[in-house]
């Protein structure tokens, strides 16, 4: 048992690897269905994992990886929309909490305007240009059905509108500046003891311990291993972003500086819970930085000096 995590640490590299050029359609596609880069860079990380247990029960690979992607993509979302649908209609007491308004926006604008299948369909034919029998064999439904579906979804795919966020709590700013001192002690103090840390999609750590001696550590001098860069230390600001405050990491290089990597943090009146940092996510960092107008480089998955 003990060897076990290095085996699926392996097994999952090389299937990450095997899926890397598959990537960038497939957070397009989780992009248009969420309409939001965060929640489709979830939305992708959720797909890779679960195509990843799904294989190892298949006898043969699927002959044509990308839309056999966008399925397992496609019913994690409807899942998920469903659900919210359910969790949304029991929800009779009115809740001020953004969480709870947020989940009652969503549905009501995913769900009112346009139907999950709907929108899939609609993304699978007029901007992937599926054929209609590879839509709905993505879909798991008939051509009828499909048909139907872009007769009442098209035209219907419009963002929402940003919102501006609430002042940042003071424990990110805390957060900002024992980051940019370089201090692991005061950084890793924030968390809660039993916070979870991680590098999205490559890695996690649970308790303020392990991810002080790990993540927190690559996030503080993990650019001294990065070969394109002067080995400095990153810094990080504070950006407003679609609602919310993320951290924004700018790496040194001899052209000047630029983004390579992106940060959440969710803070609690305690401390800090979660931290999720977007390093090996090109597609997301790309259009965060392309909507805040910021230069930004990408990270391969081999990013580190050997």
């Amino acid at each position: 048992m003990s060897t076990l995590p290095q085996v699926l640490r392996a097994s999952w590299d090389d299937f990450v690897r095997e899926c890397e050029s598959l990537r960038p359609d497939l957070y397009r596609y989780c992009r248009h269905l969420t309409r939001s880069p965060w929640d489709a860079e979830d939305l992708a990380q959720d797909t890779l994992a679960r195509a990843f247990v799904t294989l190892a029960q298949m006898g043969d690979a699927p002959p044509n990886p990308r839309p056999w992607l966008f399925r397992v993509a496609s019913n994690l979302w409807i899942d998920r929309m469903r659900r919210v649908r359910r969790e949304t209609s029991l929800d009779e007491e009115p809740s001020t909490s953004r969480d709870a308004r947020s989940v009652r926006e969503a549905a009501g604008t995913l769900l009112g305007q346009l139907s999950p299948q709907e929108r899939a369909a609609v993304v699978l034919k007029d901007v992937f240009d599926l054929s209609l029998e590879e839509t709905a064999e993505t879909l798991g439904t008939t051509v009828g059905a499909i048909k139907a579906a872009l007769h009442r979804g098209r035209g219907k795919l419009q963002d929402p509108a940003p919102e501006a966020p609430a002042p940042p709590p003071a424990v990110l700013d805390a957060f900002c500046d024992a980051f940019n001192a370089g201090d692991i002690d005061r950084l890793a103090a924030l968390l809660l003891v039993n916070a979870w840390v991680e590098v999205v999609g490559a890695t996690t750590q649970y308790g303020r311990e392990a991810a002080k001696g790990t993540v927190l550590w690559g996030m503080l001098f993990g650019a001294s291993r990065m070969p394109d860069t002067l080995g400095k230390p990153p810094r990080v600001e504070l950006r407003a972003h679609r609602g919310e405050w993320i951290l924004v990491h700018f790496y040194a290089h001899e052209g000047g500086e630029a983004v390579r990597a992106l940060t959440r943090v969710t803070a609690t009146p305690d401390g800090v819970a979660h931290v999720a940092n977007y390093f090996f996510n090109p597609e997301l960092v790309a259009e965060v930085c392309a909507e805040l107008a910021l230069p930004w480089r990408s990270n391969g998955r081999d990013w580190c000096k050997s």
